[in-house]
């Protein structure tokens, strides 16, 4: 009985918390029943000083504008689009398939942006972009360019044009609209067009169970579900799951013209997949939708499948650089053709290393879902790897030209992509791509990066990313959290945490040691804080907090060699270096001219010493030190073995995300190392 009455009040109280929870976050999880870690609103971390805060700044006054530029005009022609559809316009549709998404993407990055600074202009002009959507949708509620202004089309007709991807960024982006606006006008489109989407993809048929292959429609409907409360959009998110897997793989009319099987995520159900296959794009934001659907059911075959998932991807997949996606083309272990995605384990190329920013960014979104589930700071060190290398690296300091692909290797000018959907990449960014899906999805990320800065436990909150910043925020009881941070992170690994506002009562706050600061001394008012910091994990301080308590940490910022898992043969014998979360390269601009890259290499007990630049690329730190050319290559495809002759240089190594803001130039991560 005793126990009963225990259980009846944890119960009780988890539901009171819940009571208070916030609804306006990224993701809206404050009352998702299977979460650890839920969001704080929109709004209520800025971003005040430091790395994040610059570039939130560039964001604001470059990114968002100079898209909008884009997708507005003649260019990207996206809201031409919406205008021809609407009858606002005559013309014809232009853009990829999914060109509708990108233009979601983007509303949703200026509103992340509004969220911040309350420009009221930013929100007139998103409403009267809305106006001319709401105009272009028919009355059914079908809202689909590509489809609506071809004649030899119909809907639904074949997954190839990419009416499920284009679904979830308008649900998720009519949704962040009303969380930070508060008004129906985007929200309305959406809950219309959602409806129909369940006439027609609900009932268990055979002509649409393999259809929602680019599966952000599933990240949309939970989204939708957090905010309307209408269940069966979370049943149909879950149906789109369920489909997975689970008919024959072959050409069906509804398939033809697009790769099959595990290119898209179909040959294994998720709850027995134990392998990441397939266009990665499409497998992380299949991941990201079954963790939302997990939050809200906890089934277990759920997650149980995304945590094997997430080890497949980040212990045998994933690059130095928290990037995804090794190859262009290639096969899966099925021997299925993929395109843009992952192969084989271990397999790992440097300079035909596909890792879409896309890709990457959806890494990161996935990560971020499974650490609120899990309530484990692993995810965020993924979170966090991706953001300060593989997915800032897709955009150039000033913000207004991209890269599709983030290879580790630039040699000659070898990159290009041409052959792929009308996608040409160079060795420099574009100011725009054919294929516009990424540049969007990473202003997005860089827009909302500060409501993934903290998190709210059941009694406290998580510090997931470090940056200058301030919090103003409920906890789950109701109470009010205020804090500030302090930092020069992460070319400096102190942090300054100071409690400006809090209850009286004792309550948690997890701070994260990432997984590369073993030593870090974790301090409160001066004094030791009395839990270990363990790297890896969340150090978590419960106590009777005041105003005016300073939570101080300390992480060594050593200069590490990081060697590859042996099996990845293409980096056997090389290192790249790492600095606490960011990662190096070395780039022709810093070497003597016409030096080839393949040229370099790197002593094993090289003195390598640490410089700020203020002016120099946005401002960052430099790593510098000798670095060895050899200068007796031969030629021919093999050579007789000599001892090599090595020329002395003194060099800087650059972040690997500010590569190429100085021209076009070649580059690499990877470095043979001399062991002396």
């Amino acid at each position: 009985m005793k126990m009963k009455i225990q259980i009846i009040a944890i119960l009780s109280l988890i539901s009171i918390n819940l009571t208070f929870a916030q609804e306006k976050g990224i993701i809206n999880n404050g009352k998702s029943p299977y979460v650890k870690l839920r969001s704080v609103n929109l709004g209520d971390c800025q971003w005040t000083e430091g790395f994040w805060a610059d570039k939130f700044k560039i964001a604001e006054k470059s990114m968002v504008p100079y898209m909008g530029s884009l997708l507005c005009g003649d260019t990207g022609h996206a809201l031409n689009n919406f205008k021809i559809a609407a009858g606002l316009k005559e013309g014809e549709h232009k853009g990829m398939h999914w060109h509708d998404g990108d233009f979601y993407k983007w509303l949703e990055a200026s509103m992340y942006i509004y969220a911040q600074n309350g420009d009221k202009k930013i929100l007139e002009e998103v409403d009267q972009y809305i106006e001319i959507i709401g105009k272009a949708q028919e009355a059914d509620g079908y809202l689909q360019t590509q489809t609506q202004l071809r004649d030899h089309v119909d809907r639904y007709e074949n997954r190839r044009f990419h009416e499920m991807y284009n679904t979830g960024h308008l649900l998720t982006s009519a949704c962040i609209h009303y969380r930070i606006s508060g008004q129906r006008n985007f929200l309305d489109i959406a809950i219309k067009h959602a409806d129909l989407l369940y006439t027609i993809f609900m009932p268990e048929t055979k002509q649409f169970g393999r259809f929602g292959f680019n599966q952000t429609q599933i990240m949309g409907l939970v989204e939708l579900y957090r905010t309307t409360g209408d269940k069966k959009y979370l049943e149909l998110a879950e149906r789109f799951i369920n489909n997975r897997g689970k008919y024959k793989v072959e050409h069906h009319p509804t398939t033809q013209g697009y790769p099959i099987g595990d290119m898209v995520q179909e040959r294994t159900p998720l709850r027995e997949s134990d392998e990441a296959v397939g266009h990665a794009v499409l497998a992380l934001y299949y991941y990201a939708g079954a963790a939302d659907v997990y939050a809200e059911t906890g089934e277990k075959a759920l997650i149980d499948a995304l945590d094997r998932l997430w080890e497949n991807v980040t212990y045998k997949k994933m690059y130095v650089t928290g990037a995804v996606g090794q190859a262009h083309y290639g096969a899966s272990t099925n021997r299925d053709m993929i395109q843009e995605g992952f192969i084989n384990e271990y397999m790992m190329p440097n300079m035909t290393a596909y890792n879409e920013t896309c890709a990457n960014v959806c890494n990161s979104m996935f990560n971020f879902r499974m650490m609120g589930l899990h309530g484990e700071s692993k995810f965020a060190d993924v979170m966090e790897l991706v953001l300060y290398n593989s997915a800032l690296s897709g955009i150039s300091l000033e913000g207004k030209d991209y890269f599709y692909a983030n290879p580790l290797r630039m040699i000659h000018n070898t990159r290009d992509y041409e052959a792929h959907a009308n996608v040409t990449e160079s060795a420099h960014r574009e100011p725009y791509l054919a294929c516009f899906c990424c540049p969007p999805n990473l202003v997005r990320t860089i827009a909302k990066l500060s409501g993934w800065a903290y998190s709210l436990s059941d009694n406290g909150l998580s510090v997931n990313l470090f940056g200058g910043n301030k919090l103003d925020t409920k906890l789950l009881d109701g109470s009010s959290i205020k804090l500030t941070q302090e930092t020069q992170y992460p070319w400096n690994g102190a942090v300054k945490i100071t409690i400006d506002e809090c209850k009286t009562d004792a309550f948690e706050i997890m701070v994260r040691i990432p997984d590369w600061a073993v030593g870090t001394k974790l301090l409160v008012n001066g004094k030791n804080a009395g839990v270990k910091a363990v790297a890896g994990n969340f150090a978590t301080i419960k106590r009777e907090w005041k105003k005016g308590d300073v939570i101080s940490i300390d992480m060594p910022m050593d200069i590490n060699f990081v060697e590859g898992h042996p099996r990845i043969e293409e980096v056997r014998n090389q290192v790249a270096i790492k600095r606490g979360p960011v990662v190096y390269c070395v780039e022709s601009p810093d070497l003597p001219k016409d030096t080839d890259i393949l040229d370099v290499y790197i002593p094993g007990n090289a003195k390598l010493d640490v410089k700020y630049n203020p002016d120099f690329l946005g401002g960052v730190s430099t790593i510098n030190g000798n670095i060895y050319l050899r200068s007796d290559g031969g030629e021919g495809m093999y050579r007789t073995i000599k001892k090599p002759a090595w020329k002395t240089l003194k060099t800087q190594f650059v972040p690997y995300y500010a590569w190429s803001n100085r021209g076009t130039a070649e580059m690499t991560v990877f470095m043979p190392v001399v062991w002396e």
